[in-house]
Parts: structure tokens; C-alpha cells; sequence
């Protein structure tokens, strides 16, 4: 029985395993989630004059180097000056030689987003005419290549590595505590351990490369790594390092002063264990929720506790699933796992995934925004696949539990069966050499001292060799009696089950955090329409597109200003207000400010007045000088919140 059950189980976690690398090809390389949502001039625009500046939107705040905003001429020269510079919220430009000739520039950027991943991008623009140019516009590929592979592989692992320490170490303390001595259950929480570890190292040394050339090169490059150690990413990364030092010394107590305790003295220790892991593990957990998605967006404060809690029931449930299987498998015949384990890792079990659900739902509706981004986008069909992976998992470990349930009521009987036929085979051996010594007890008396200075060295040999055959034996017999338990074998079989499943559902997780969110794809997709759309010649009126977001419910939003005939004197102004899917919208509060910095005038305000829904207007309003003037725009969508974004336009 156990010759056939080992091999099943490595074929099964061989094909799982080759599933979980087939997601995480099939994934590609990272999703920028910071999308471009607006430029100044935009995308495929024709301007009468050269601008003084680009300046590019994108949905969120990112980070840049001096190479990160780039404008070329026709011949592929670099025409801007200076390093790029913010100029309000999430709006980044770039300043350009003066008298720039008539022909098509090509702008293009490379970017980090706020939540760690990279992000490219290339458009062109006109000047007086289009022109033919020898650059070529393309869609550049940050992230992949080899190392954007080798980096979600050591995401993945990583991850795992997390589930397997923080929910090994759990299994022990709050199950079984007497796994603390089973010596494949030590390997299980240490690989993990090593795991997490040695990935975490691996993403910092490739972090530089991942997010900039993509080149094997850069990766031993210690500038750029010193680089990588300011972002936020990279104290991240040594953060986790740090708590991986705490982690090691918490293993170590656990299966050394701990497996040697007694149980009445192991429970003083557990609670002071239980809450130092805890804190070790919340806190890694933490490096994740304060660097990706958790960290950026929509009520930022309150979703990075929710990703820790999150974090924590994941690897509460998988990876005391992990320990379970392995313990079932691995554990010696002599200390079986007892029915009571199983029954406390089901309660665990049962509110870890109350916990997910809580979570997983709150943190949905943050990603998503909209129904329709589960078919519409690629990050709602990801989450499709991984809500169906979990009403799988939960359909199995239903299973699990009946098969506990079973487990707990044969329990008393199979012990009492065993132990019965352990006492009569033990003491059948013991009758038997109790006749023999008594039927020649003169003889053998004589053969003994006779031969007793010859075969001395010869018979500890033996009895060292019978003593491992009798040990072997012994395993084997124990191994065959708890394999024909059908209670135990069941339920050994939907644990594995579990696992598998629990395996793919990890590699989903990995490529969901790896993909741009529903809500900002579909944001950026209404916000980009008219901003990314060929713009007819310049007619001497000037429309501006501003992407805003107040931070509050219903704060996200597009506001265009149309100045008319944006000439010195009196103009008229018109602006409107948007929804992210293009639907007008009012707000209790705008205003407009005009501001020329070479000529420190402004800020000029402007109140305008609300004429229909989504909509407002201003008559006369003065512009003193011609100029690159920056407007202004102050959007407050309730009491408590508002936003101030800003876009350069020329006038006069």
C-alpha cells in the first residue's frame, strides 16, 4: 500500500507544479497598473506653435529618473531639456528647447507606478504640420523579457514561501503541538523559511533591472541597487529581510526549546509564541500591503490592514493545509496525526475563509468599481477564475470535514484494535523464547561458555543488523495498518485534493497582483478616449481634459475646461464635469485660477456659474498677456473632500 501511495503523490504534485508554471507563463509579463490618462499636447494633435513643455496624466502617482520622459525630434534627437518634474497630483512634464521646427515628435515615457510596477508608453505629436520621422513609435515591453520572468517567479515563490512559514507555524501552535517534534513538518516551515528568504534577495537584486533596462547586467549593478534601496519597493523588500531574521529565531525557539517542553509546560510557552508570530507575521505581511495595490488608490488606509488580514488567512488555511497533508503522509506510524488536530485546523479553517470572504469582497469592489469590469477586464477575469478556484477548494474541504467527522467517532475503536494486536504480537516472540530456553537449559548453558570469548564480536553485529530489520519491519507493519484505515485514507485523499487546488489558486493570486486593477483599466480607458484620439488644428480655442480624484465616494472624474478664443482680453469659459464612463455629473463646488510663473501674475480666479447638470460657464473672463499660462482647476465633490488639478495651456 504505501510502495503505491508515495508515487501517486509526487506525480500529483509534479503535474500541480507544472500547472501553477503553465499560469504564470501564460501570465506574460507584469501589467502596468498607471495608466496614461492624458497628455499636453495630446496624442496625435496638431499645434500651431511649439509648446514650452509635455506633460503627461497618468491614474496615479508614479516615480521618475531623468531618462523617465523623453520627446524626440523627426531625426530621433532629444529636443527636452532638464529632469521631469511633477506639476500637480498625478500630472508630470518635461521642458522643451525654444523654436522648435515644424515636423512630428515622438514622446516617450518609462515609468514606475505607485504600487511597484513598471510601465511604457510612446505617442508622437505635430508642430505646424506632420512630418515623416525615423523614430518608431512603439508600445515598449517594461517588465519582460527573462528577467520580468524570473522576477514573477520570485513573486510566486515568495508568496509561497509566506503561506508555508506563517501557516506551518500556526498548524503547530494552534492544532497539534506535538508536530513541533515531527521532523517533516520542521523541513516543511524551515523550506518555507528558506523560500521566502532567498526570493525576497532575488527581487531586490533584480528589482533595478525589472523596472529600467530589463538587461542581466544591471542586476549586479550596485548604483542602481543603491537606487532601488530608496524606493518604496526596496524598503520593503530589506524590511521583510529584517523580519526574516525575527522570523528565524521564532522557528528556532519553536522546534528546539518548545518540542522539548512537556505538554503541561508547553502551554505557558504557546501564548507567548503565538503572539510574537503573530507580530513577526503581520508584519510581513505588511511588505506586501504597503507596496502593491493596498498602498495606492481608493481608501489606501483602511485597505492596507484589510490585505494584511487578508495575507494572514491565506496563509492560516493553505498553509495549514499543507502541514495537514504533510503530517498525514509523512508523520511516523508511532505519533499518527490524532482526529483532534484535524478537527481544530477545520475550525481554522472554517474562519479563514470567513475572513477571505470579508476581505476578498471589500477588496473587489476597491479594485473593480463596476460590475461589468469582471467580463470587461483582464483583472475581473482573473478574479473570476480565482472566486471559482476558491467554491472549488470550499466544496472539497467540506468533504475534508465528514471525513473528520468520521475519523473522530472510529477513533477510540482503532486505537483500542491496534493496540490489541500489537500486545498479541508482541508477546507470541516472548512465549515462544520462553519454551525454547526451558527445553535445553544444560546444553545451551555449555555451548554458551564454551563459545562465549569467539562469537562475542560477531553476535553484537547481528543483533545490531536483526534490530534495524526488526525496526524496518515494524514501520512497514504500522504504515500498512494506518493506510487500510478507510477514515484516515479518505480523508489523506481530499487533503491532497485541497492542496492541488490550493496550489493553482497561489499562481492566480500571483498573476492577479500582477495586473493592472478593473477600475483603473476601465478609468483609463474613459479618461483616455478624447485625450488619446488624433485632435484636429489648432482653431484658436483651447480644450483641456484633467482627470481628478478626490479620495471620497464618487470622487473619481474627468473635468474639460474650453477657453474661447483663448486670446488676450475677454474669453469665454465653459467646463464640464464627467464621470469616469463619460455621463455628466454635478459637484456641490469648481473653480478656476489662471497663473503665468514667468510673469508671477495669478493666481487669477475665476467662479463660474452652474448652468446645467455637469456643466458651467463663465463670461469675460481676462487674459492680461499672451503665454504659457497654467489653469488651474479646484473640484470638491463633498464637505470634506476636493482636489486641485492643473494643465499648461498657451493663450494669446
Amino acid at each position: 500500500m504505501t510502495q503505491t501511495i508515495a508515487p501517486r503523490v509526487r506525480t500529483v504534485v509534479l503535474l500541480l507544479l507544472a500547472a501553477a508554471c503553465a499560469l504564470l507563463a501564460a501570465a506574460g509579463p507584469a501589467s502596468a497598473h498607471a495608466a496614461l490618462t492624458g497628455s499636453d499636447p495630446q496624442q496625435g494633435a496638431v499645434v500651431d506653435t511649439a509648446p514650452a513643455q509635455v506633460s503627461l496624466t497618468f491614474s496615479e502617482s508614479v516615480s521618475l529618473d531623468d531618462d523617465s520622459l523623453r520627446v524626440l525630434d523627426p531625426k530621433g534627437k532629444r529636443v527636452d531639456e532638464g529632469r521631469p518634474s511633477g506639476t500637480g497630483g498625478t500630472t508630470y512634464s518635461v521642458r522643451l528647447h525654444s523654436g522648435l521646427p515644424d515636423g512630428t515628435y515622438t514622446v516617450t515615457y518609462q515609468v514606475v507606478s505607485a504600487d511597484s510596477h513598471p510601465v511604457a508608453g510612446a505617442y508622437t505629436f505635430s508642430i505646424g504640420a506632420p512630418s515623416d520621422t525615423s523614430v518608431s513609435v512603439y508600445g515598449t515591453d517594461p517588465g519582460g523579457g527573462a528577467v520580468g520572468w524570473l522576477y514573477g517567479l520570485g513573486r510566486y515563490v515568495s508568496y509561497a514561501g509566506f503561506v508555508v512559514l506563517v501557516g506551518g507555524a500556526a498548524f503547530v501552535l494552534a492544532c497539534w503541538p506535538r508536530a513541533s517534534g515531527v521532523r517533516a513538518v520542521q523541513r516543511l516551515v524551515v523550506s518555507g523559511w528558506l523560500a521566502l528568504t532567498s526570493a525576497t534577495l532575488l527581487l531586490l537584486l533584480l528589482r533595478g533591472s525589472y523596472t529600467g533596462s530589463g538587461t542581466f547586467g544591471d542586476v549586479f549593478d550596485l548604483g542602481l541597487l543603491g537606487e532601488v534601496l530608496q524606493t518604496k519597493s526596496g524598503a520593503a523588500l530589506v524590511s521583510r529581510l529584517l523580519l526574516l531574521a525575527a522570523a528565524a529565531l521564532f522557528v528556532a525557539v519553536l522546534f528546539g526549546a518548545y518540542d522539548k517542553r512537556e505538554d503541561e509546560e508547553k502551554r505557558d510557552l504557546t501564548f507567548g509564541l503565538a503572539v510574537g508570530g503573530t507580530v513577526v507575521a503581520a508584519g510581513l505581511a505588511a511588505t506586501w500591503a504597503m507596496s502593491e495595490h493596498a498602498s495606492v488608490g481608493l481608501q489606501a488606509g483602511i485597505a492596507m490592514p484589510v490585505d494584511v488580514v487578508h495575507l494572514l488567512a491565506v496563509a492560516a488555511w493553505l498553509g495549514g493545509l499543507v502541514s495537514l497533508l504533510v503530517a498525514l503522509y509523512r508523520a511516523s506510524a508511532e505519533s499518527p496525526v490524532p482526529a483532534v488536530a484535524v478537527r481544530r485546523f477545520s475550525r481554522v479553517a472554517f474562519g479563514s475563509v470567513v475572513a477571505l470572504a470579508a476581505t476578498g469582497t471589500y477588496q473587489s469592489w476597491r479594485q473593480l468599481g463596476s460590475w461589468s469590469a469582471f467580463t470587461d477586464t483582464r483583472y475581473g477575469q482573473w478574479l473570476l477564475a480565482k472566486i471559482g478556484l476558491v467554491v472549488v477548494l470550499v466544496g472539497i474541504a467540506y468533504l475534508s470535514r465528514r471525513w473528520t467527522a468520521r475519523l473522530a467517532e472510529a477513533g477510540p475503536a482503532v486505537v483500542r484494535q491496534r493496540e490489541g494486536a500489537r500486545k498479541n504480537e508482541q508477546g507470541q516472540p516472548a512465549r515462544k523464547a520462553a519454551v525454547g530456553g526451558t527445553s535445553g537449559t544444560g546444553k545451551a548453558s555449555a555451548a554458551t561458555v564454551g563459545a562465549a570469548g569467539t562469537a562475542e564480536a560477531g553476535d553484537s553485529r547481528r543483533a545490531a543488523q536483526l534490530a534495524r530489520q526488526r525496526a524496518a519491519m515494524d514501520a512497514a507493519r504500522q504504515k500498512k495498518e494506518r493506510d487500510a484505515d478507510p477514515q484516515r485514507s479518505g480523508l489523506r485523499r481530499s487533503v491532497l485534493a485541497e492542496a492541488g487546488v490550493a496550489v493553482v489558486l497561489l499562481a492566480v493570486t500571483t498573476v492577479l497582483t500582477q495586473t493592472e486593477p478593473g477600475r483603473t483599466e476601465q478609468e483609463a480607458k474613459a479618461a483616455g478616449a478624447s485625450s488619446t484620439a488624433p485632435a484636429a488644428p489648432s482653431t484658436g480655442a483651447v480644450t483641456l481634459d484633467m482627470p481628478f480624484d478626490t479620495g471620497g465616494r464618487n470622487g473619481k472624474g474627468v473635468v474639460r475646461v474650453e477657453l474661447d478664443p483663448a486670446r488676450v482680453g475677454a474669453n469665454a469659459l465653459h467646463l464640464y464635469v464627467e464621470r469616469p464612463d463619460g455621463s455628466a455629473f454635478d459637484v456641490p463646488e469648481v473653480k478656476v485660477a489662471f497663473t503665468q510663473q514667468a510673469k508671477d501674475i495669478g493666481p487669477l480666479p475665476v467662479v463660474p456659474d452652474h448652468i446645467t447638470t455637469g456643466h458651467w460657464s463663465a463670461s469675460g473672463v481676462q487674459i492680461p498677456i499672451a503665454g504659457d499660462w497654467e489653469v488651474t482647476v479646484t473640484v470638491r465633490t463633498s464637505d470634506i473632500d476636493q482636489v486641485t488639478v492643473s494643465k499648461n495651456a498657451q493663450i494669446g
